[in-house]
Order: structure tokens, then C-alpha cells, then sequence
């Protein structure tokens, strides 16, 4: 009998553990809006399924998997590869909910650079160019996640955030690109925090969602 991952909520979706199948909420063709890639050509896959609960959720309707329908990790791969721009953005959602490596191997077969965008909450699949870990206080990043990242995103919601932020800064290799984004419904009052906190702390960037501010997908 195939192996298969029961995710566990008002009705149940079960998804293959070989990742041919993946719970896809939407995916479309834009520009990355935030963080280190900003600006960049993309093709973002969401995937449908989170238990980390953040209540400030701009996608609250990825939470359960079971909305979303299970499609095959081909044809999602075949859609990715239509568009000029070769880069694959993986988000959620938790995508880590999910063996990833049998999507990010096609992705890669095909010349697609492949990244993801995680709150760390569950061991790294996948094969990645590029990992943006974005920890958040209800659930921890799991500890093989940390090392991979290349970019360190951490919400501000309040100031204890910025404690937050530091606390994991010194879990991340020196490398690690370091950004402090504003929460949406808050960037007015939150921004100016954020502005001096770098100029007093100027290993941290600031990300700034461009895509909300453009109005693109």
C-alpha cells in the first residue's frame, strides 16, 4: 500500500509521502515582493496547510490542507516551466508540512532555481537554492532548518519582536542576510520602530512587502 501522510483536521486529505501529490491553493506567475529576491521574476506555488497559527495571517484560508485540492507534483511542475522567468518560489502555508524533494528535483531537471519561504516548524526537504526562514514565537524552527538559511525574515508584530529577531540571529551562520518586515496591519506604527532599531543595529535590513504597496498578486 502506498505510503501516505494523513493531515488531520474537519475532513481528511491523505498526501502521498513520496511528494508526487502536494495540497496546491493557488499558484501564479509575478514578482517576489519581499525580502532578499525583491523584485525578482517568480513563479509561486502555495500550498495548503499550516498549524502554526499566527494570528496576523494574510492567508488564514491555507490553513487547512483539505480546502485545497491534492494535484499532481508533475503538473505543477509543468506550469512552472512555461514562464521566462526560471525561479520557483514554495510557500504555504507550512510547505515543510510536505517531502519536497520529488518537486524541487523536477524543478531543478528543468533549470528552475527552486526557493522557499518557511517558518522552519518541521525538517527541511528539498533540494534549494535559496531558503528564507521566517520563525515565528508559536512554533520554533526545528534545528536542521537554521543552518540552511540564507536569508533570516522576521515579522514585527510588537516590540518584543525585536528580541525575537536577535534570538535567532545568533542561531544563523554569519552569512545569513538579516531583514525585519513590518506587519501589514501595523506598518504604520511599527515602521518607525523598525527604522531606528537598524540604524542603531545595521547587520538587520529593512523588507518592505512591495506587492501589496504595487498592488500585484
Amino acid at each position: 500500500m502506498e505510503d501516505l501522510l494523513e493531515i488531520k483536521t474537519a475532513s481528511v486529505h491523505t498526501v502521498p509521502l513520496d511528494g508526487t501529490k502536494l495540497p496546491l491553493m493557488e499558484h501564479f506567475y509575478t514578482i517576489q515582493g519581499e525580502g532578499y529576491h525583491t523584485g525578482k521574476a517568480a513563479y509561486f506555488i502555495r500550498l495548503g496547510g499550516c498549524d502554526v497559527g499566527c494570528h496576523w495571517c494574510d492567508v488564514k484560508e491555507s490553513w487547512d490542507a483539505n480546502l485545497h485540492p491534492l494535484t499532481d507534483t508533475d503538473w505543477i511542475v509543468q506550469q512552472a516551466e512555461q514562464y521566462p522567468g526560471k525561479a520557483v518560489v514554495v510557500t504555504g502555508g507550512e510547505p515543510l508540512l510536505y517531502n519536497l524533494d520529488y518537486l524541487t528535483t523536477e524543478l531543478r531537471k528543468r533549470g528552475i532555481e527552486t526557493y522557499i519561504e518557511t517558518s522552519g516548524a518541521y525538517p527541511l526537504s528539498g533540494l534549494w537554492d535559496w531558503v528564507c526562514l521566517s520563525p515565528k514565537k508559536f512554533k520554533s524552527p526545528h534545528p536542521n532548518v537554521i543552518p540552511h538559511a540564507g536569508e533570516l525574515k522576521v515579522i514585527v508584530f510588537n516590540k518584543s519582536d525585536f528580541a525575537w529577531a536577535e534570538e535567532h540571529a545568533a542561531q544563523v551562520n554569519p552569512e545569513t542576510r538579516l531583514f525585519l518586515q513590518p506587519e501589514w496591519s501595523k506598518r504604520d506604527q511599527i515602521m518607525p520602530l523598525i527604522v531606528e532599531y537598524v540604524k542603531e543595529n545595521p547587520k538587520w535590513r529593512i523588507s518592505l512587502q512591495t506587492h501589496k504597496y504595487l498592488n500585484i498578486p
